[in-house]
């Protein structure tokens, strides 16, 4: 299963769009917060792939969920915008958290910052900025295992 992780894309959708072209073989996408109305539309003109999308401390007026948790293939992943978690000060709180819910992985956003690493048995991922800095996150999840790579537009 090939995951595209994005976050903070703050109203770019052409970025998100150039993602979505560059990975029309995604099966998930995952919209680490802070999205505005440019997921709507990506949703409206990629509607095969499966959303797991959260709320960012910029995503006013929405009814999205702060924390998503989903399977794949026998991995957890547990999906956060990072700022109910302080994840600018730290990865701590995070990690206690993705602990408690039994996740493999956790997937934030908020510093715009790309992260990956593994602490405690357990795979901090933060994609960067799709609409600041054109990063994003490409996960494999191949028989249980979890391959992560950090990727950029050009």
């Amino acid at each position: 299963m090939k995951i595209i992780v994005v976050s903070d894309t703050h109203g770019s959708y052409r970025n998100f769009k150039r993602i979505m072209e560059l990975n029309r073989n995604a099966d998930i996408v995952v919209h680490c917060g802070d999205s505005r109305d440019e997921l709507d539309q990506i949703k409206r003109e990629f509607p095969d792939k499966t959303y797991y999308t959260v709320r960012g401390n910029c995503d006013f007026f929405t009814e999205l969920p702060l924390v998503e948790l989903f399977t794949v293939d026998g991995v957890r992943f547990m999906a956060a915008h990072g700022h109910m978690y302080n994840v600018k000060y730290g990865l701590m709180n995070l990690l206690l958290a993705a602990k408690e819910n039994d996740a493999d992985v956790a997937l934030f956003g908020h510093t715009h910052i790309a992260h990956d690493e593994l602490v405690d048995g357990v795979r901090l991922f933060n994609p960067g900025s799709a609409g600041y800095g054109g990063s994003f996150g490409v996960i494999e999840v191949k028989d249980g295992q979890v391959l992560s790579n950090i990727a950029h537009l050009k």
